[in-house]
């Protein structure tokens, strides 16, 4: 697209796009289950629940064994959605993800419901921002992270298609749904240009990618032709795209999370040994103070401005 991808009006949580995926793709094969923590609240799982009885498993607040019930429901021939908060999920059930499903092939959906700071004020155990950084090291395991409702609906469903395990995040935290052309189709291991541009790369993901569009479009007023890739697919990755944006001499990397091991981690990583490029990597330090999701965002600089600044900083040393 050679045009900003402009932004549809109204905030949304991803959740309901989740859960209104899966109860579509369970209408049309009773191979879907749903697998919960004690959470069917916070996945909005009930009405799942209320329509498909027989077919929602609540182990209780045990992760471990939440992921493992998963793994030997798709070794007895079901698709289980492992639904739970992701601090939850990846933090205590790393060794059965590992294990239970990568190593052994398995084919389990894994969902990190209110992932990345959405339990702002809940503090460090809550945050998720590990998650990415401690899965994208896990061989054979794909892991998505959508950045509105139409592109976590349709990663979903790619999820339920593929055969094998997967890991998707999905945000509570409310983000603006992206208008995309008709036919736009989303695709596994495929990033997603939302807006061309020579002088800079914003590699970005998730609940930052409405806010790379924005700062293109303060970019654009100043002079700089930013493109803005949707990465969503970390493992594995778009390194087409990514040696398409170091072409452009500057990449600048967000990601609600660590950046260390996360996406800016995988785009260093391809650039450092294929396509050396002046980079930043905008993300969390490590442990978080407690405040609310906003305050953290704008604390660490993952905003529009904060990507722009980045972007600035990067196009300037490029020209001196």
């Amino acid at each position: 697209m050679s045009a900003a991808v402009p932004v549809i009006a109204g905030m949304f949580d991803c959740r309901d796009a989740y859960v209104r995926a899966v109860e579509e793709l369970a209408e049309g094969d009773d191979r879907i289950v749903a697998v919960v923590n004690d959470s069917v609240g916070s996945s909005k799982l009930g009405k799942f629940r209320e329509r498909f009885p027989t077919r929602l498993i609540n182990v209780g607040i045990a992760e471990q064994n939440m992921v493992s019930v998963g793994a030997g429901l798709a070794n007895g021939g079901k698709i289980p959605f492992v639904s739970g908060a992701s601090c939850f999920l990846t933090a205590r059930a790393l060794e059965q993800i590992k294990a239970d499903c990568a190593y052994s092939e398995q084919n389990v959906k894994l969902c990190g419901i209110s992932s990345g700071v959405a339990y702002g004020e809940l503090g460090a155990t809550h945050h998720s921002i590990e998650d990415i950084a401690w899965l994208r090291a896990i061989d054979k395991l794909t892991v998505i992270v959508p950045a509105d409702p139409w592109e976590t609906a349709e990663a979903i469903k790619a999820a339920a298609a593929l055969d094998g395990p997967v890991y998707v995040r999905i945000s509570r935290m409310p983000v603006p749904a992206i208008e995309r052309p008709e036919g736009a189709r989303f695709a596994i291991g495929k990033a997603e240009t939302l807006r061309d541009g020579d002088d800079v790369a914003i590699i970005v993901n998730g609940t930052l990618v409405h806010r790379a569009l924005d700062a293109a479009t303060a970019l654009a007023g100043e002079g700089i032709a930013a493109r803005v890739i949707n990465m969503a697919t970390i493992s594995p990755l778009d390194v087409e795209a990514i040696a398409a944006a170091a072409a452009t001499g500057a990449i600048v990397t967000a990601e609600e999370g660590l950046a260390t091991g996360g996406l800016g981690g995988a785009v260093a990583e391809y650039c450092a040994e294929n396509s050396p490029v002046r980079m930043k990597m905008l993300g969390f330090p490590g442990f978080l103070p407690t405040g609310s999701a906003k305050w953290l965002m704008e604390r660490y600089g993952l905003t529009a401005d904060g990507i722009a600044s980045a972007a600035r900083t990067l196009v300037a040393g490029k020209r001196s």
